[in-house]
């Protein structure tokens, strides 16, 4: 997968590794905070349907940003990439829900909507700069 003005530079290729894999580490804490509060969650008929719906959308941000690694081919990057950012942004949905419910304090919260939040852009930012490849 190349991403930027310079594909072929040995900077630009080791640069696009560690990017790729502080990434893939960073998905993963995030995933872990996910279970981490969901965990925290009153026992509600209400709460355990969107613990549900959070945990699977959670950790399918870390999970789905693997595969997108693992792509073939740009078309098969862009089609991963846009699941990994529809499941950062439900992400975002539910812990928007649980703020306004007020389920769990927002010194939880904030910081891991903080984070779904810069995922989501980096996600975006990613396809923008797919999509303006594609066009070249």
């Amino acid at each position: 997968m190349v991403f930027g003005p310079f594909p072929n530079s040995e900077f630009y290729l080791l640069n696009s590794r560690v990017m790729r894999n502080d990434l893939k580490d960073r998905t993963k804490k995030f995933s872990i905070s996910i279970i981490d509060l969901i965990e925290q969650l009153p026992n509600t008929i209400a709460c355990r349907a969107i613990a549900n719906q959070l945990v699977r959308s959670g950790t399918s941000v870390g999970a789905n940003y693997r595969a997108v690694c693992r792509a073939r081919s740009d078309k098969e990057f862009i089609a991963k990439m846009n699941i990994v950012l529809e499941e950062a942004d439900e992400v975002c949905f539910w812990l928007e829900i649980i703020q306004e419910k007020k389920w769990v304090r927002i010194e939880i919260t904030g910081p891991i909507l903080k984070e779904a939040n810069e995922l989501t852009a980096i996600f975006v930012s990613s396809l923008k700069t797919m999509n303006t490849k594609k066009l070249k």
